[in-house]
């Protein structure tokens, strides 16, 4: 079913991610004997998309403890999006405002023959154990005077319901100071795990609800081949979007259009 384009998407980020298995020489130490070649095959592939280079803090992690760190971003231009990151095992695809799902999927499937054709000799030393699709989108909410449980439970459809008596006579406030609400649950297609999470956090300078919606498969549920991955991608995406517009139906569906 293909769902409509929100002229209002609350999205603030959408997140690609690959991760592959990396050698472990020594116990705690987790490395890419290709990492360093890969980075400017990676980059002499991608510069026509994303010419600008940009090295992280995290650059300067030694090797041996930067494993499924990101430490290097190539983007447009500066502050510019989508853009792609790159460390030792962990390659993602991040985009958000201008966020359209058939440009990200195009630029993921690219990401993923980009890197099976620079990893050097991929059929062999590339050994893909983890996929992630994630999606963060945040509404602005006042925790201080209105109902949070109430609000998730009218426009989100997730009903969390403290015992009162915890709050009569304790001089304990009703409103949480914080939030950081976690669930996961098994998914068969893909196969693997669907997470959702509520937090309290910012949406620039304002409060703001922030809940994400990701799917992940890891270890031996997740696909090896190029082939395999793009069916796992279109079929996390498929999850994702039905579980995004189940939560927002109603009212601020509408307010989102």
């Amino acid at each position: 079913m293909k769902r409509k384009v929100l002229k209002n998407k609350p999205l603030l980020e959408a997140i690609f991610e690959l991760r592959w298995n990396l050698q472990e020489p020594a116990p705690g130490m987790r490395i890419d004997p290709h990492y360093k070649l890969l980075i400017g095959r990676i980059y002499d592939r991608v510069k026509d998309e994303y010419p600008f280079h940009e090295p992280l803090p995290t650059a300067t992690i030694p090797d041996e403890i930067a494993g499924y760190v990101v430490q290097h971003r190539f983007r447009k231009d500066r502050n510019e999006w989508p853009l792609i990151q790159i460390g030792p095992g962990i390659i993602t695809l991040n985009d958000t405002e201008g966020y359209v799902w058939e440009d990200f999927e195009t630029r993921i499937v690219s990401l993923i023959n980009t890197l099976f054709e620079a990893y050097p000799t991929a059929e062999n030393n590339l050994k893909v154990n983890g996929l992630l699709l994630r999606y963060i989108d945040a509404i602005d909410f006042d925790f201080e005077n209105d109902n949070i449980f109430g609000f998730l439970k009218g426009q989100l459809k997730t009903n969390i319901q403290l015992h009162q008596e915890l709050f009569e006579s304790t001089g304990v406030g009703t409103q949480p100071l914080n939030l950081d609400l976690r669930f996961s649950f098994p998914s068969t297609k893909p196969k693997g795990a669907v997470h959702l999470r509520f937090i309290r956090g910012k949406k620039k300078e304002s409060d703001a609800l922030i809940w994400e919606t990701a799917v992940q498969s890891v270890a031996e549920d997740t696909p090896e081949a190029i082939e395999g991955i793009a069916a796992w991608i279109k079929d996390a995406h498929n999850l994702t979007d039905d579980w995004f517009f189940k939560l927002i139906e109603g009212e601020l569906e509408r307010r989102f259009e």
